[in-house]
């Protein structure tokens, strides 16, 4: 092997500008296939997250009021008849108002703390108000504790800023806020200087957001008694019975419409089941998954090309060299071995450098857009790829150099 890396290098070093160029691509695919593989992991993770909800059969109405100077007690009074009229439809088994819900795509978070002078955060929670029947109606699981009661119930008029004295969190801030026993019965401070009592745990239970920024607190979020009475609007979850999404969806504007004509209910995205919820909310993520492996093909591509672009000019240029070797003795077996050693030392070469490349760029990423430090995993996988990528796609000429015929030593064109 050391009588053939030799004469190797010595051919490498006449050619420089080729065997940098390629080296270079190399270099420049791993570094951005890896990162690619990383974000594209990243995204699918997203995709797959467990909200909590009975997503099968739990679908969301943004209901807006026509007349937003209506008073809380006049608004809290719609609010409990529409939910009655809900409540009494065939197809749904529960309901509920809320000022948000699981997937949104944005919403209610508060910084949360131990004591009220804390003046850093320990942790963020997402916030959810609902009444009683909001755990059964979004079909979480409580797995510690007990429900709400309904006369721990408040109403939340617009923009009142009100704290309960009770509050249900999901298992991931129970642990975050008392990682060192049980957390029911505990208090902690989530706005103004009014202590919030654990009285229960869910579990799972997903943020609004989907965003970066909120995969930092991913599953903490906490739920508060209030029954949102909001002159500007609400959203109504339902639950329809097994089987009955369809006509739960059909039914229920109307049954809301027959109890007051002054709402607006969008046509289009006014009554939404969570299969298009999360659909719409993990957009971006499954575009950026495209599109990162549409690049990340499109560079291997290139690279391959590159290889097989060279590696082909190169045997043109030596076919009178092979064709003295293979008079000397040399078997095509020899010939092919020296074209793929010689690629594997230029694929090295730039794997090498593209590993730095790679790593400099995920914590470009890590210091400048909040991502997560990359695992070595994904830089083996991108040298494995890379290496038998580059192997690959100088097999073909390689094959072509190895059936160069010995008379080819005797053309002297």
């Amino acid at each position: 092997m050391n009588i053939q890396i030799r004469p190797i290098l010595t051919a490498l070093r006449r050619h420089k500008a080729g065997t940098l160029l390629i080296a270079a691509q190399i270099a420049l695919t791993l570094a951005i296939v890896c990162n690619a593989l990383f974000i594209i992991h990243q995204r699918l993770v997203n995709l797959s997250q467990t909200s909590g909800v009975d997503e099968a059969n739990v679908f969301v109405i943004a209901n807006m009021w026509a007349d937003a100077s209506q008073s809380t007690s006049q608004i809290d009074a719609q609010v409990r008849a529409d939910l009655l009229a809900l409540r009494q439809l065939p197809a749904v088994r529960d309901a509920t108002p809320a000022s948000g819900y699981p997937l949104r795509g944005g919403g209610w978070d508060n910084f949360i703390t131990m004591t009220p002078e804390q003046a850093k955060p320990t942790t963020d929670a997402a916030v959810y108000t609902g009444d009683e029947r909001f755990i059964d109606t979004l079909g979480l699981k409580l797995v510690a504790g007990r429900n709400f009661r309904s006369d721990e119930v408040l109403a939340m008029g617009t923009q009142q800023a009100i704290t309960p004295s009770t509050a249900i969190v999901s298992k991931a801030l129970a642990d975050r806020l008392f990682p060192g026993g049980n957390a029911l019965g505990k208090s902690f401070y989530a706005m103004g200087s009014t202590p919030s009592t654990i009285v229960g745990i869910v579990d799972p239970l997903h943020r609004q957001g989907v965003d970066q920024w909120s995969n930092t607190y991913a599953g903490q979020a906490l739920i508060w008694p209030m029954r949102a009475d909001d002159a500007r609007g609400i959203y109504y979850i339902v639950r329809s019975r097994p089987g009955m999404l369809a006509d739960a969806m059909r039914e229920a504007p109307r049954a809301l419409f027959a109890q007051n004509r002054m709402r607006i209910i969008d046509a289009k995205d006014g009554v939404q089941d969570y299969a298009t919820i999360r659909h719409r909310v993990y957009d971006s993520d499954r575009g950026m998954a495209v599109l990162m492996g549409i690049i990340s093909a499109v560079l291997l591509v290139i690279t391959a090309a590159g290889i097989v672009g060279l590696t082909s000019f190169w045997v043109g240029q030596r076919r009178k060299q092979i064709g003295v070797r293979r008079a000397l003795g040399a078997r095509q077996r020899d010939i092919l071995s020296y074209f793929l050693t010689e690629n594997l030392l230029i694929t090295t070469g730039g794997v090498l450098l593209g590993l730095v490349l790679a790593v400099s760029m995920n914590l470009w990423l890590v210091l400048r857009l909040g991502s997560q430090p990359m695992s070595p995993l994904y830089l083996a996988a991108g040298v494995l790829l890379l290496l038998l990528l580059g192997q690959g796609a100088v097999l073909a000429p390689a094959l072509k150099a190895s059936r160069v015929p010995p008379v080819e030593a005797t053309r002297s064109v």
